[in-house]
């Protein structure tokens, strides 16, 4: 057996690696569920193959998670493997993280050396919003690994003109459709440029290699969607988030035209504004998603993001003790991860996808605008506005645009492409900018997750731009100046971010951010001084070397401070269930105290309605019908109880008709409906039946604290979600 040799090497990329696993699984335990919605999903999944194969949000199989499979087959075997917990779920993310800093190190270092691989590692394992994908079961790093392996054999492939990793390597970007859909599609830009570029075969082979792999391509993304579609609708659960229960519409309607059509302008006073395309004064999703919040009967408070259930996303809900007691500590404590709010799932800014913003938004101590990313002001500037978006990503943006710059000069990159650090360097481009313009102008929903797409490509660049930078720094001249410079513009983004959060994070991290700053503005300075007054001569190569390698590890350090304070702040803060986002945001003070109790309240009455559903349900298959997932995802972690999510996501979906409906009162298939729940409307035909036909079950039999419930309703609209829910009975209506 060959002994494994530690060299300096494999030890600094080792300690990276530690380093990434420990921002990733680090007190994992304090992001609960995560986003309650997909684990209510991975709970229903376990409970049988066919609620497995079609993501089916609930136990009894009447609606499907609005996302494709294969994330979630990952959670649910995780799950299996390791009992059903937030921590079995959270862990298939969790491990992506890690293993796509390794790929990144592993690609960048094959064409461009160990030093640029390792700086590569350490900006993606400190990037915040990769960070906080990486601790939530969103399943954005389950893609983002998926691409990077599919980057290493298109790597090979344009190398080497090898059909083989070419195959492989769309093939994988067919299998990242099936976890993410359109968003796999991304990448393909910079697969394909990559490949037509490259000379190691004929344009006409690789022509053909590409045609080739596009139908492989195809025929993988689409397997899953059009074996769902052929299944007889009464076999299969409705598809969540459709208009005509078809995988197929839901690609092309929700999945994909949703996220480039408008989804509406900015906010003003704490509004929001703006409308979809698909609007109608009929359809809650859209007005969940744009803040418009009438048709709930609630209004977004001041000073909070406004969350369901802070107890339920701040601790593992099993069937021990433990779990419990850490699914309410935060609203215990009087303490929440994100600053304020009651909770984890952001009920003011809840989204068409069961995520919401994190902390930022309207009514934020510190005036971050935007609820969505198509929200914010759009433009080339969008990314380093003071918005939700700020401070997830561009902490390495500006060092990865001059740092490619830096390395296309040491290439000399032009025609012909024909070595792999050229190649590796246009795809490495070619990934990152359409994303980065997509991002900056797009006026289609997204949110601030989704920018974890660009961590890996950022990163890269940023490694291999020093090493690139340096180089130039050691011949001299004009171009020498550019890793100075890069510093310098580096720091003064860096300052402009820690502007947005100055006057709400605590003294002792803004002087820790301010000393790195002056660390790295005055190493950029001593090199540029250096660079100028030191002759052209090898008289002292030697120490000139050895200052200027000092003086750039100290800027380099300067640099990267910042982020990594934001991103180690997860191991303290748990970040947002449903629109996971690291940075300096978690560190804020306190926006609000208004909402404290809110969480521990919700989980109370779900923990009295569920001892009162054991108690009375008896042969139905339901055991409770609710408006929308929102009011049916704790019950169903909780529990393991069938929901009926009579709307689906939203509340919005037409599922049933109201005869449909009838029938199944009629069959005893449901009794119990809960209206007025949250996430909603309870305007439709149906429910306006349930109220008008079913029989009232009395607040106290079902619902804990009313009381007390009532008197938060003097604080804000958010009082309303508890106090005008209404148990009906429906046993006998329909004969």
């Amino acid at each position: 057996m060959k002994k494994i040799s530690f060299t300096k090497e494999r030890l600094s990329i080792g300690i990276v690696i530690l380093i990434s696993a420990v921002l990733n699984f680090g007190n994992l335990a304090i992001e609960g569920y995560g986003n309650e919605y997909y684990a209510a999903g991975v709970k229903s999944m376990l409970m049988n193959f066919s609620n497995f194969f079609f993501v089916s949000f609930d136990p009894a199989g009447f609606v499907s998670i609005d996302k494709p499979p294969l994330g979630f087959w990952i959670q649910t075997i995780s799950a299996k493997i390791f009992g059903f917990s937030g921590w079995s779920i959270l862990l298939p993310q969790a491990l992506a993280g890690v293993i796509s800093v390794a790929l990144v190190y592993y690609i960048v270092k094959r064409s461009f050396g160990h030093m640029a691989g390792l700086i590569s590692a350490i900006c993606l394992t400190i990037t915040p919003v990769f960070v906080a994908t990486s601790r939530n079961n969103t399943i954005d790093n389950l893609l983002i690994v998926t691409l990077l392996v599919s980057c290493l054999f298109l790597s090979k492939a344009a190398e080497k003109g090898k059909f083989k990793y070419l195959l492989i390597s769309l093939a994988l970007v067919g299998i990242g459709f099936n976890i993410k859909m359109l968003q796999a599609y991304m990448i393909v830009p910079a697969l394909y440029i990559t490949y037509l570029i490259s000379t190691a075969a004929s344009l006409k082979k690789r022509i053909k290699h590409l045609v080739i792999s596009t139908v492989v391509l195809v025929v993988i993304s689409f397997s899953w969607a059009i074996a769902v579609d052929l299944v007889p609708t009464s076999n299969r659960p409705f598809v969540g988030s459709s208009t005509n229960n078809t995988v197929m519409e839901l690609i092309s309607g929700h999945n994909g035209l949703e996220r480039l059509a408008s989804s509406g302008g900015g906010m003003n006073g704490g509004g929001f504004q703006g409308k979809s395309s698909r609007d109608n004064p009929n359809n809650s999703r859209n007005s969940s998603k744009n803040g418009n919040f009438q048709g709930m009967g609630m209004t977004p408070p001041s000073g909070s993001g406004g969350n369901k259930n802070n107890a339920k996303q701040n601790g593992n809900v099993s069937n021990n003790s433990t779990n419990k007691t850490n699914r309410s500590q935060h609203s215990k404590n009087g303490s929440f991860p994100n600053g304020g709010g009651f909770g984890k799932t952001d009920w003011s800014q809840r989204s068409m996808d069961g995520k919401s913003p994190n902390g930022g938004g309207p009514g934020s101590s510190n005036g971050l605008s935007g609820n969505f990313g198509g929200q914010t002001q759009a433009g080339i500037t969008r990314l380093f506005s003071k918005n939700i978006l700020s401070d997830q990503i561009v902490w390495f943006l500006p060092l990865s645009l001059l740092g490619f710059i830096a390395a296309a000069i040491v290439q000399k990159l032009k025609a012909p492409f024909d070595n792999r650090q050229k190649l590796d360097l246009i795809l490495w481009f070619t990934w990152l900018v359409p994303e980065f313009i997509y991002f900056s102008f797009t006026k289609g929903l997204f949110h601030q997750y989704y920018l974890s797409m660009l961590a890996a490509p950022i990163a890269a660049l940023s490694g291999i731009g020093i090493t690139a930078m340096w180089k130039l720094y050691k011949q001299g001249g004009i171009k020498a100046y550019i890793l100075p410079i890069a510093f310098i513009v580096e720091g003064l983004m860096h300052l402009l971010m820690l502007s947005y959060f100055a006057s709400s994070i605590s003294s002792t991290i803004k002087y820790i951010i301010i000393a790195a700053l002056v660390l790295c503005f005055a190493s950029a300075v001593l090199l540029i001084l250096y660079r100028t007054i030191k002759k052209e001569n090898s008289g002292n190569g030697k120490n000139s070397s050895s200052f200027a390698k000092i003086f750039t590890a100290t800027a380099l350090i300067g640099i990267l401070t910042t982020p990594a304070i934001g991103s180690a702040a997860t191991l303290t803060h748990g970040v947002s269930g449903n629109m996971p986002a690291a940075g300096l945001e978690l560190l804020t003070k306190s926006r609000s105290s208004n909402f404290m109790a809110m969480g521990s309240q919700s989980n109370n009455r779900d923990q009295k309605l569920i001892k009162f559903l054991d108690n009375h349900v008896t042969n139905e298959k339901y055991a409770l019908v609710v408006s929308s997932s929102a009011s049916a995802e704790g019950i169903i972690i909780e529990s393991g109880k069938s929901v009926m999510a009579l709307g689906g996501f939203s509340g919005s979906d037409k599922i049933l008709t109201l005869a449909q409906f009838k029938e199944m009162v009629k069959k005893g298939e449901v009794r119990y409906v809960l209206t007025g729940s949250m996430g909603g409307r309870d305007s439709n035909e149906i429910m306006n039946w349930i109220k008008k036909n079913g029989k009232t079950v009395s607040e106290s039999e079902w619902k804990e604290n009313t009381t007390k419930n009532q008197s938060n309703d003097k604080h804000s609209g958010f009082g309303k979600m508890n106090t005008n829910e209404t148990l009906y009975d429906l046993k006998g209506t329909a004969k």
